[in-house]
């Protein structure tokens, strides 16, 4: 079963002149295990995919399923639920609290959902050990380089029972280990049923999906599975 679908999904803003049709009519199914990178220019419409896969916004018109339930059937505070529980989503600002150390930043979710304060503590420290931050934990964000920050909002969308997992370049701040680091543990989480869509601009961390789609003036243009990751170079082009 799909654990993420989008429908016919249009988003336009503004009005008149000022219009700006993001998407175009995309329709894209997400199972659950699978991991799926979304390439294509910059103004493609890829972040607004996102926002409106993790319900940050409404779609102008179609529809928006996960795990089989209509987002527009669920009431604000049933949305806010659903991104606590279900979804982890990472910002390409990172959206890190300045006042938390890491592992706090990482631990919010699961206190946020009544977890008791020490059982998310140790789940949030696991993650950041796993991604080679343990030794960071009781830092700020501003006492962390660019990556950590970054690696620091990967572990918060992963932690705890998460099924669907939406992130916006996670890889761009970056080295290629740290960011071979972060997509194996996108699919390490998929290993465990999580589905997966990735937002990327390198062709070599979207080798890693098992599904790459193109935007192009927010339509999806063409998907592969990529064999290799020269072949994305020439597709959807």
């Amino acid at each position: 079963m799909s654990m993420l679908e989008l429908r016919s999904v249009v988003k336009v803003y503004g009005e008149g002149p000022t219009e700006v049709r993001a998407l175009r009519g995309v329709d894209l199914s997400v199972d659950a295990g699978a991991m799926v990178a979304v390439m294509g220019p910059s103004g493609s419409g890829k972040t607004t995919l996102l926002t409106i896969a993790g319900s940050l916004e409404d779609p102008t018109s179609g529809e928006v399923l996960i795990d089989g339930a209509p987002l527009r059937q669920m009431s604000r505070n049933e949305k806010s639920r659903l991104r606590r529980r279900t979804v982890g989503y990472v910002f390409q600002d990172f959206n890190l609290l300045a006042g938390l150390t890491a592992a706090e930043n990482v631990a919010l979710p699961l206190e946020l959902d009544g977890v008791a304060a020490r059982k998310a503590r140790a789940a949030g420290l696991q993650v950041l050990e796993d991604l080679g931050l343990g030794d960071r934990a009781s830092r700020f964000p501003d006492q962390l380089s660019g990556g950590e920050r970054q690696r620091v909002a990967i572990a918060r969308a992963v932690v705890g029972d998460r099924r669907l997992l939406l992130a916006d370049e996670p890889s761009g701040a970056l080295d290629s280990a740290n960011g071979e680091t972060v997509m194996r543990m996108v699919r390490a989480a998929c290993a465990r049923g999580v589905a997966a869509v990735v937002v990327t601009h390198d062709a070599q961390l979207a080798s890693w999906a098992d599904r790459v789609v193109f935007l192009r003036d927010g339509r999806v243009s063409d998907q592969t599975s990529p064999a290799d990751p020269e072949s994305l170079l020439t597709s959807g082009s």
